[in-house]
């Protein structure tokens, strides 16, 4: 098929799902790849990231063949994805264990210690939101506090959309709505905050650049 094509591809809690589309905005080719979902214990909810490489690249190769279309023409790539989920780095850039999920309630401790630490109000001064489980920074604590080992090797922590960016680009980045979930991201000046942060003891270089969205 002549003339530019675009895919937009969504990394979902139960699948990802890749869509392929010419300039006219018309649907050529859509597919889904399923993946497991862990609860190795009560309350728990967890992923493999390399599930989410996979599931994008077999979804990819699945709407071009569908279509016919040369990947040639593909003229830009969307990815959208399950929001709060962490992807624990290494120096390597290697996963470190299984992401937690936005519907893992592992971390209770983990935000009464928050909202301890750095005050309910305040809070919501620095980053507009309560300390809620499913955000990152509380997965954060909790790994510092029951896997010491782990914690230990962390470079990086991403975002379940923005792990797959990375592994297609090289990339280490974020967008401010994903960012705005982590409860480490001051929403209304745009940029990490720096008193959260420091409040809890993470590094700032762990977290990816963020942009707004085209």
């Amino acid at each position: 098929m002549d003339g530019a094509h675009y895919l937009g591809v969504d990394i979902g809690t139960s699948g990802t799902k890749a869509l392929l589309m010419d300039e006219t905005g018309r649907v050529l080719a859509t597919a889904t790849e399923e993946y497991p979902l862990h609860v190795p214990k009560p309350n728990w909810s967890e992923q493999d990231p390399g599930d989410w490489w996979r599931a994008t690249v077999v979804s990819i190769r699945s709407v071009l063949e569908k279509s016919g279309v040369s990947p040639d023409s593909v003229r830009g790539l969307g990815l959208s994805g399950q929001m709060h989920g962490s992807v624990f780095l290494d120096a390597s850039s290697r996963v470190i264990r299984p992401a937690i999920l936005w519907n893992d309630q592992r971390t209770g401790e983990e935000c009464a210690e928050i909202t301890e630490r750095v005050g309910a109000e305040r809070l919501l001064e620095l980053v507009s939101n309560p300390a809620l489980a499913g955000f990152t920074a509380p997965k954060i604590l909790w790994l510092r506090k029951h896997e010491p080992e782990n914690y230990r090797r962390v470079t990086k922590v991403l975002l379940p959309k923005d792990y797959v960016r990375f592994r297609l680009t090289g990339e280490f980045a974020t967008e401010v709505s994903d960012a705005s979930g982590t409860l480490l991201f001051d929403v209304r000046n745009r940029r990490w905050s720096e008193q959260v942060l420091d409040e809890l003891e993470i590094p700032a270089e762990w977290m990816p650049p963020a942009y707004e969205s085209p």
